[in-house]
């Protein structure tokens, strides 16, 4: 065997949830011969860390493992600093800033309810994006804010009042009452007041005009998050082999449990499947599960042994894994 064999950290967000439904779905991942490499790992991987939480924090566990593995793990709760790092990634000159992430949405205002709905649901193309922004960004300007352009549901803001603003993330918020993550935080004011303006600015705004005809949402506000400084000690990129493996997270954010179940089957068929070969050639495999409150990483530093795949044989074959997905995920 190699003196250095190359080690591999798969992270896999919204593994589950705590909502009824993804609960109640949660034994259809127990049928080892559907899911033959889910099971096969959960057999061969050892328990080595947890990261437990709650549904109320303003990171995501998968948020919080990335965060760890960046060097920010001193950093409090709502002000990972996603934007500058992000932006500095691709190449924006963040010259020690505050920056946040700015994500044109559309509330959903019901009689007695209000929900922030997904801003991939906008299905924004980029001319409209820019569109938006152009009309959006003085009013940031007028207070002092730099925003610019990343991707239609994603922008870059600067402003001093982000430095310690703590912000939820937008998974946090998606399908829930906006006005619930609202920081009590004195810097939030201005926030607050920005989105009000945006709303009446937004409201039948000739931009809209066309998406509405169309039966499309419209943009009517915004989301704040990833606010914050780059810590001088941080490392500028995830470590070599982290792969974050985000294809579970809009049919779970969507509710959809059934396109949920069949992504599970599709990664047992590639991504998961990768790993196995990975773990029988020698690599060190670590595979991380997050949910809405904890997060598990499970590991193994080597091949199986000899009898430990017979052992996993036997078990898919007889349908008994060591540890059963629904028994494991329902602790997320």
């Amino acid at each position: 065997m190699p003196a250095s064999i190359p080690s591999q950290h798969l992270i896999l967000p919204f593994a589950a949830s705590l909502s009824e439904p993804c609960q109640q779905a949660l034994p259809r991942l127990d049928d080892a011969q559907q899911l033959p490499h889910l099971h096969q790992l959960l057999g061969r991987l050892t328990h080595s860390q947890r990261l437990d939480g709650d549904e109320y924090a303003r990171a995501m566990p998968h948020e919080r493992v990335l965060a760890s593995r960046l060097g920010w793990g001193d950093l409090a709760d709502g002000t990972l600093p996603w934007a500058a790092w992000q932006a500095q990634a691709s190449g924006i000159a963040t010259e020690g800033l505050a920056w946040g992430l700015l994500s044109p949405c559309h509330w959903l205002m019901g009689r007695e309810t209000l929900t922030l709905l997904d801003p991939d649901e906008l299905r924004l193309t980029d001319a409209e994006a820019r569109a938006f922004l152009e009309v959006l960004s003085p009013w940031f300007e007028e207070e002092g804010w730099t925003l610019l352009y990343a991707n239609p549901t994603r922008w870059y803001a600067a402003h001093p009042s982000l430095t310690s603003l703590p912000t939820a993330s937008l998974d946090r918020v998606i399908g829930r009452n906006p006005d619930v993550w609202m920081p009590d935080h004195p810097q939030a004011r201005l926030i607050k007041r920005l989105q009000n303006e945006v709303q009446m600015l937004m409201y039948e705004h000739p931009l809209n005009a066309p998406r509405e005809a169309a039966g499309q949402l419209t943009v009517n506000s915004f989301w704040l998050s990833g606010t914050g400084q780059l810590p001088s000690q941080a490392t500028p990129t995830l470590p070599e082999g982290t792969e974050l493996v985000i294809d579970l997270r809009a049919p779970l954010l969507a509710s959809n449990l059934a396109d949920w179940i069949a992504t599970w089957h599709a990664l047992d068929g590639t991504v998961l499947k990768a790993a196995c070969a990975a773990l029988d050639a020698g690599q060190t495999i670590e595979l991380t599960l997050c949910g809405e409150r904890s997060a598990i990483t499970l590991s193994a530093p080597a091949a199986p042994s000899f009898s430990q795949r017979l052992i996993s044989r036997a078990q898919r074959w007889l349908g008994r894994p060591g540890t059963l997905p629904s028994a494991l995920l329902a602790t997320l």
